[in-house]
């Protein structure tokens, strides 16, 4: 006789069955799996390729892919790919522990163990897409299990004494034969029309964009945000968030190139189901989000060029310090400077050196406006009436700062030039 441990009916044929039975008890330390296709008249022993003495406490059919098995033994994890005929060792990172159930949720493995706890295997759908042509591609693109829209964060170290949360995201595996410094790979992703959303690369110079990748499996998690605001060098913020907005739900690209070879699939971003909102007024978010980084963004890249033309300034004041011939002209490049220092100081607070100086010194426009976006994307909500109105404001004035540091670089640095070149001054020398 034989303990029966588990029953698995097939999702796919009414007459299929699988059952997982022990004689343990008996001295009996062999696999006991067997398979009917005709509702139990005969049955057929599926244990081809599991270790003689690891008894089988369970098994499971992928529900998505047909002849896909899973088998939980007193030593581990096993897998078969073609309907019980052969199975491979599935162990991966799991502990060696008997395995005493498994249960496929949302396209993911959950293992129960004796002693060791509940472990997840996360995304089942690399399995559901191997075939024979993936097994021989130079590199290979998975299609991502569908995401969701949530407010989880990431980024934070994953804990040594508790269980990790799922990646809060779209989460792309993709596959790479071979692997040198040499390969040039990158991963973009974008909407159905083509506008990309967000674009990483082992080639990218900015640490958040840097695409990591190695030989064999690889695996990259774009958080679903769009395009931020650019936080210059030393800018210091009093609650303000210059994040990109979150995708709205709906249907996405992912690309990824390999040395110029690209391939791309489409994915999903579903909704929270815990959502109290409509996907239009998350529509509705995402644009007042994005206008509020595209003012701020166009503010930061002004700064940026103010603080290359006062520098400039400062260098041409210092060369021809106490030159009669350039008085008028050192006299006009201060009064620029402190033209174009007003507008920077209007923008943003210069003053803010710590963390803690936002509590001395006001904040400014890009500030406020960069708070807002904190406020509003704390949820799902779209903005009130009063967020639209703040943001209508504070961007009203932005831009008026902006038409006057246009309206400088028009006329008065034009004019700086023009002096300086009547004067015919040198612009490279070298002191005796």
């Amino acid at each position: 006789w034989s303990m029966v441990n588990s029953i698995e009916p097939s999702a796919f044929d009414e007459g299929t069955c699988y059952v997982a039975a022990t004689r343990y008890k008996l001295g009996d330390f062999r696999p006991y799996l067997y398979k009917t296709t005709d509702y139990g008249k005969t049955w057929q022993k599926i244990t081809n390729g599991i270790n003689s003495e690891h008894f089988t406490r369970v098994v499971r059919e992928d529900p998505k892919r047909k002849g896909m098995l899973y088998a939980g033994t007193e030593t581990g994890m096993y897998i078969s790919f073609n309907d019980g005929q052969n199975w491979k060792p599935f162990q991966l990172n799991l502990p060696i522990v008997p395995i005493t159930d498994l249960a496929i949720k949302d396209n993911n493995l959950v293992v129960a163990t004796q002693g060791r706890s509940l472990w997840i295997l996360d995304d089942l759908t690399v399995l559901h897409q191997l075939d024979a042509n993936t097994k021989n591609s130079s590199s290979v693109l998975y299609k991502p299990k569908d995401a969701y829209r949530t407010k989880g964060r990431m980024g934070r170290t994953p804990s040594k004494t508790a269980g990790q949360n799922h990646p809060n995201g779209v989460v792309t595996h993709y596959f790479l034969k071979e692997m040198s410094k040499k390969d040039s790979i990158a991963i973009t992703y974008t909407s159905m029309s083509g506008d990309t959303l967000g674009s990483y690369s082992t080639y990218a110079k900015e640490k958040n964009k840097k695409l990591v990748a190695k030989k064999g499996g690889n695996t990259h998690v774009w958080d679903t945000r769009g395009k931020g605001a650019e936080q210059l060098k030393g800018m210091i913020f009093w609650w303000a968030n210059l994040n990109g907005a979150k995708a709205v739900p709906g249907n996405y690209k992912v690309h990824l190139n390999v040395n110029g070879t690209s391939s791309s699939e489409v994915f999903t971003i579903l909704p929270d189901p815990r959502a109290e909102v409509s996907v239009a007024d998350m529509q509705k978010q995402y644009d007042f989000i994005s206008d509020i980084n595209s003012t701020v963004d166009k503010a930061h890249t002004s700064i940026k060029k103010i603080r290359k033309i006062t520098s400039q300034l400062d260098a041409f004041v210092a060369q021809y310090k106490g030159n009669e011939v350039t008085k008028e002209l050192i006299e006009k490049a201060k009064k620029m400077k402190k033209d174009f220092g007003d507008i920077e100081k209007a923008l943003y607070q210069t003053k803010n050196r710590s963390g803690q100086d936002p509590l001395n010194f006001p904040i400014r426009l890009t500030n406020k406006l960069a708070h807002l976006n904190s406020l509003v994307s704390i949820d799902d909500f779209p903005p009130t009436a009063q967020d639209i109105s703040v943001k209508n404001e504070l961007s009203a004035k932005i831009n008026t700062q902006l038409s006057e540091f246009d309206a400088l670089v028009t006329k008065e640095i034009n004019d700086f030039n023009a002096a300086f070149n009547a004067l015919k001054l040198n612009y490279l020398f070298v002191e005796e």
